[in-house]
């Protein structure tokens, strides 16, 4: 289904106002005005805030995973996939802030948002585990994509809070995961170090 400009705009200012607030509780007025169209426009195009921010939810999360899956196509190694994932989650929040402090803000607490950690995450943790890449248990893929979770949101806030550069955060965080899965430390950080893809852009 094709999104008008409107549309876009609407969803643009939604994304930075949520993250902003920290909740979805936003009114018609103030997304009519952080957008820039008028109200009946909004009323057009939004059922309701709530409505609006479950959709952004779900476009985020749906979207992020195929650019990731796309951006690392070819590369085998599912350390090496996972590193770059990480990396390019950190590297976008540092060139869209509001997006990153969207997903701080809601990652874990919002059911749409957390399937991009079920996405291509649990894949790689999977292939690495059962190849032999990993050493841990099939049955702690769960508390490992709690590891990978959290340590990519924390390494965005420290992007976002000026502590870090994204080169340097997305780098150390990515290594500790490696580190944490069973890759030895030299290993880890020589694939979290290797140059990092364009995150791939969606037809």
């Amino acid at each position: 289904m094709r999104v008008s400009a409107a549309q876009k705009r609407i969803r643009k200012a939604a994304l930075e106002l949520f993250a902003e607030k920290g909740t979805a509780d936003v009114t018609i007025s103030e997304l009519a005005a952080a957008s820039g169209v008028v109200r009946g426009t909004i009323y057009k195009n939004v059922s309701s805030p709530e409505q609006l921010f479950e959709t952004i939810a779900v476009q985020l999360a749906n979207e992020m995973d195929r650019q990731i899956v796309a951006s690392y196509r070819g590369v085998e190694d599912p350390a090496l996939r996972l590193a770059i994932g990480i990396r390019l989650y950190v590297r976008r929040a540092h060139e869209e802030p509001h997006w990153g402090r969207f997903l701080v803000q809601f990652a874990m607490t919002n059911k749409s948002l957390r399937e991009i950690w079920s996405g291509p995450p649990v894949q790689d943790l999977t292939l690495g585990v059962t190849g032999g890449r990993y050493a841990i248990a099939e049955d702690e893929i769960p508390a490992a994509l709690g590891v990978i979770a959290g340590s990519t949101l924390a390494a965005i806030v420290l992007v976002l809070d000026g502590l870090r550069t994204w080169r340097d955060a997305g780098t150390e965080v990515a290594a500790m995961v490696l580190c944490s899965l069973g890759i030895a430390r030299d290993e880890a950080r020589g694939l979290a170090s290797r140059p990092l893809p364009d995150l791939a852009v969606l037809d």
